[in-house]
């Protein structure tokens, strides 16, 4: 497994020489988000697109915004 250090490393020479402070910390943040999915996924704490789609559409019929 390759270390964090070594990905920023990696991520920070990916970037344009003028990107801006914003665009690192937006690119750090993303890759974190990434790997925390995919370690979630392999750990099984996944919810299904059809029991998601339910509990948005039990929201939106509680605060009044459902169309169906």
């Amino acid at each position: 497994m390759i270390s964090a250090k070594i990905e920023a490393i990696e991520i920070l020479k990916s970037l344009p020489d003028n990107c801006t402070w914003e665009d690192i910390q937006y690119h750090l943040y993303v890759r974190e988000k990434v790997e925390k999915g995919l370690k979630d996924i392999e750990n099984g704490k996944i919810v299904s697109h059809e029991k998601v789609e339910k509990e948005v559409n039990e929201w939106l019929k509680f605060s009044g915004q459902n169309q169906h």
